[in-house]
């Protein structure tokens, strides 16, 4: 088979980009592949490309609703109608439009959540499944273990689904995270592509602030600088509100706030205003970004530091993707060392708190039961109630939607225990990132040994890092201060020349 005419005829390009064409002979062989390839090296042709070639149905688990949509519009848009997302933006119709022709389609788009649907799953196991991919890998690791546990129940999906041979990509996870993701997708001695997750084009800044205060007068300073358009991160929703409003009143227009607090089609039109250059600049959550690819992102600005340097390099690696120089700076200030150590240790539960829970469960005979009068009796959320419902599983307690007996003060311990370890490993990840926010060496060389790369190859440059001589007035735009937009009451004013004399 020739690859690089398949790829000319399906995508219009004449030539693979680096691990490309090794992922994908790989799938072609029927291997299960481990692959970390950089952001913006063309991830997603990895298993599209596979997936056209191939008789079957390719399963492509994605994480975000967004993700998913733009990956299927950017597919129908080159021409490739046999694509479709299976998630809540479908209407009663359309759905059962799509199940009544579930066998025509190349790659079917599904959440990890949707995975569980006893009638989704039921549908996908009666077609041939060419390929089990899971998009994002990483958030096996990240997301699953604290609240979206469905994503580590992949490996019995697949399982259910006749272990086709399964492609788990993503652009960042250290060697211990690879291992982990592997094994929850029982993946049969995996090829491992890894490429460097160095960014060349990046350059990292650690800016110093002694007060809240002075960080927002430094981003304002930032913004009427910088050459755009950018992301602005935050840890806090309310926090991302409050910047973007003030922002706009010292003058910066064009911007917006986005989190996962917002409905649906609000976020929908943020991202698409934000894609189209209607706006330049987003205040986010961590929400923001994945799916997004958008080229011409000039500067990423953490307005409080992430909780690892995981989450570091995929924010970052969103700047620059069409291979100019960009830059990421990151706003630090003593004062968020709390929150930061706040949102690592999470929300757990003692040992007699979860006691209480189970004590409860123990009284229940089904699911049902539990899922019916948990909100009023413990006051918990759905992320708990998920939460829960995969750890009772996994422990046997749960069978087949049947509460068994079991000794729920032993069980509570066991439970205790797996939130601490996972706690633990949340905050190690937090101090990695801190070491990394204070080490006088090199940023970029402290990263990718954070990695597991190797740095002999690096040389000294003045653009790398602030650590290394660069700055950041090489990326600056000299113009004047932004002069406030008019209202469209001197707008209106100026059209009808209400106000002025004639001449």
């Amino acid at each position: 088979m020739n690859l690089e005419r398949a790829l000319k005829r399906y995508f219009g390009y004449t030539s693979f980009r680096k691990g490309q064409k090794e992922v994908i002979t790989s799938l072609l062989e029927r291997r299960d592949v481990f692959a970390m390839l950089p952001t913006a090296s063309g991830k997603s042709l990895c298993f599209q490309l596979p997936a056209l070639l191939t008789e079957g149905v390719t399963i492509v688990v994605s994480p975000l609703l967004s993700l998913m949509e733009d990956q299927v519009q950017q597919l129908r848009s080159e021409g490739l109608k046999r694509v479709v997302a299976i998630n809540s933006f479908l209407s009663t119709e359309e759905r059962q439009d799509v199940f009544a022709k579930l066998d025509t389609y190349k790659l079917i788009y599904v959440s990890p959540e949707m995975l569980q649907s006893e009638f989704v799953l039921r549908k996908l196991a009666s077609l041939r499944i060419s390929f089990f991919v899971v998009d994002e890998a990483h958030c096996i690791s990240q997301w699953g273990y604290d609240f979206r546990p469905d994503y580590l129940r992949l490996g019995e999906v697949r399982k259910q689904l006749g272990n086709p041979p399964c492609l788990a990509i993503t652009a960042t996870a250290p060697p211990l995270v690879q291992d982990d993701i592997c094994q929850k997708l029982n993946m049969d001695r995996p090829l491992k592509w890894i490429d460097s997750i160095d960014r060349p084009m990046l350059s990292y800044f650690v800016v110093t602030c002694q007060t809240n205060a002075e960080k927002m007068e430094k981003l304002t300073a930032l913004l009427l600088t910088l050459d755009g358009p950018g992301l602005i991160y935050f840890s806090s929703r309310l926090e991302a509100e409050r910047c973007a409003e003030a922002l706009k009143e010292k003058g910066i227009h064009r911007i917006a706030y986005y989190h996962g607090g917002l409905v649906t089609e609000e976020r929908l039109l943020i991202q698409q205003q934000f894609m189209y250059g209607e706006l330049d600049v987003i205040c986010c959550t961590s929400a923001f970004g994945m799916g997004i690819n958008k080229k011409n992102i000039r500067y990423i600005i953490h307005y409080h530091y992430p909780p690892s340097l995981e989450a570091y390099v995929q924010e970052v690696g969103r700047a620059g993707r069409d291979q100019k120089e960009s830059v990421a700076i990151i706003l630090y200030c003593e004062d968020d060392r709390n929150v930061a150590r706040t949102l690592a240790e999470g929300k757990t539960l003692s040992v007699d708190e979860w006691k209480d829970v189970l004590r409860f469960v123990s009284q229940c005979n089904t699911w049902e039961q539990v899922e019916e009068s948990a909100v009023k009796n413990l006051s918990c959320d759905d992320v708990f109630l998920r939460m829960l419902h995969y750890q009772l599983e996994r422990n046997r307690v749960l069978v087949e939607k049947t509460i068994r007996p079991f000794p729920f003060a032993s069980l509570a311990e066991t439970l205790f225990q797996f939130q601490e370890k996972e706690r633990q490993k949340r905050l190690a990840r937090l101090e990695a990132m801190e070491r990394w926010l204070h080490n006088a060496s090199c940023r970029r060389k402290g990263m990718l040994e954070y990695f597991g790369e190797t740095t002999t190859h690096l040389e000294k440059r003045t653009s790398c890092c602030d650590r290394c001589g660069a700055s950041l007035p090489v990326f600056e735009r000299k113009r004047e201060r932004t002069r406030s937009l008019p209202s469209w009451q001197e707008t209106l004013e100026s059209i009808c020349h209400v106000g002025k004399e004639t001449m």
